[in-house]
């Protein structure tokens, strides 16, 4: 059956900044806010913006990610003509690769698309946290009668060297495109979502796969061709939250932005759900000695102790006397008494064990490789830190480095 969309989203991405926090799963498969994960954020953009045929495009580590979206009913995307599909790289009958290229990831699933002859065909990344109607876009592509249209936020003209710049006329057709530029001349950046007429698009990625040369990347290639081949590419303004979480920083920031006062990220809209697959647990508790303050603490929790500013995933235990700041802990964690995290990223079912300190501050002879993480201490999924440990900030925990118990004080 015609479909007059599809959607096509790139969830295959190592997330090699995010280190172990994705040493077993895709970066779209990571926890975020308590009770979901990065890829729910676009795929409930689609459910809300009436696209119902999507297809999911993994390649690195995607068992966790296969595994979470499932038949796709908890997105409403289990349906008889369309939903969600994930889709590997493959061999033909000849042979097989792997994506070489955003773009090429694409072309290599161009029959899947074909299957619904759309009109349009949207793009989008499993990397980003935000809310955005992409029936709005799609009207702006209709009525701009463009060949491509591209969603911009407008950054801080100081930071706009560190994107994908826009160079736009009055009328919010890009004249030119240029990556990370020294000295850019906008600042509008690329949000990498882009919405293409199905058919020019497919017949540019069938050039640009020819092309030995071509990185088969939407940025570098496919869209400066498009411009060149004086087609019609539009800039979208965007206006609303939209944060990369590719980083140990942006990842922890985002999670502090939903429990800021006011919120950055409202995601108990009615207007517009972020859908999830939650587990079955029962209600948190709270003990008598306990407190809470500005946090989300979402089913299965037990807390005893003392919670600030915190985001505390499903089936979280904090026992008497231990406090947590200023963190993000993802499911499983147990947080034993008297311990204390500060501004951390805690990995899932990790245990930190008895009067350990997380995130401490710099002592006399501590050595830290922070390049990572900045100020942001990591403990990566499945680990122990033993009693009465001290992990400077910036640290990172890994059982590569440690065993799966590690430091002492």
């Amino acid at each position: 059956m015609k479909k007059r969309i599809v959607a096509m989203l790139l969830a295959g991405g190592q997330g090699s900044r995010l280190g172990v926090l994705t040493s077993s799963m895709a970066k779209p498969a990571v926890p975020f806010g308590g009770k979901y994960r990065i890829i729910d954020f676009p795929l409930s953009n689609c459910v809300n913006s009436d696209i119902d045929t999507v297809g999911v495009l993994t390649q690195y580590r995607p068992l966790a990610l296969n595994s979470y979206i499932g038949t796709g009913q908890h997105w409403d995307l289990d349906r008889m003509n369309g939903g969600v599909f994930v889709l590997p790289p493959y061999v033909t009958g000849v042979d097989g690769r792997w994506y070489t290229g955003t773009a090429n990831a694409i072309y290599q699933n161009r029959e899947f698309v074909d299957q619904y002859d759309p009109d349009y065909v949207l793009i989008l990344s499993g990397d980003h946290i935000y809310k955005m109607d992409y029936g709005a876009m799609l009207r702006f592509h209709i009525e701009k009668g463009a060949v491509a249209t591209i969603a911009v936020l407008p950054v801080p003209m100081e930071e706009a060297h560190r994107f994908g710049i826009m160079n736009t006329d009055e009328f919010d057709r890009v004249t030119s495109f240029e990556e990370k530029p020294k000295q850019p001349k906008s600042n509008k950046a690329s949000m990498g979502i882009y919405i293409f007429n199905w058919r020019a698009l497919k017949e540019c990625m069938r050039l640009d796969d020819e092309n030995p040369d071509s990185t088969n990347d939407f940025g570098n290639d496919i869209i400066p061709a498009i411009i060149n081949g004086g087609q019609a590419v539009y800039a979208y303004p965007f206006k609303g939250y939209w944060k990369d979480v590719g980083t140990i920083q942006s990842l922890w920031e985002a999670n502090m932005d939903i429990i800021s006062t006011p919120p950055k990220l409202v995601l108990n809209d009615p207007q517009w759900r972020i859908y999830s697959r939650n587990p079955i647990m029962p209600p948190h508790y709270v003990g008598a000695n306990a407190s809470v303050t500005q946090s989300l603490v979402t089913e299965g929790c037990r807390v005893e102790g003392k919670v600030h500013h915190t985001v505390l995933f499903s089936n979280v235990s904090v026992e008497a006397e231990a406090e947590v700041y200023d963190s993000v802990i993802f499911p499983g964690v147990v947080i034993r008494k008297g311990a204390k995290v500060y501004q951390a990223i805690v990995g899932e079912n990790s245990v930190i064990g008895e009067g350990a300190i997380i995130g401490g501050e710099l002592r006399l002879g501590d050595r830290v490789d922070n390049s990572l993480t900045g100020t942001i201490t990591l403990v990566g999924n499945d680990i122990s830190i033993q009693q009465g440990a001290y992990l400077p900030q910036g640290t990172v925990a890994t059982e590569d480095a440690c065993g799966g118990r590690c430091y002492d004080k």
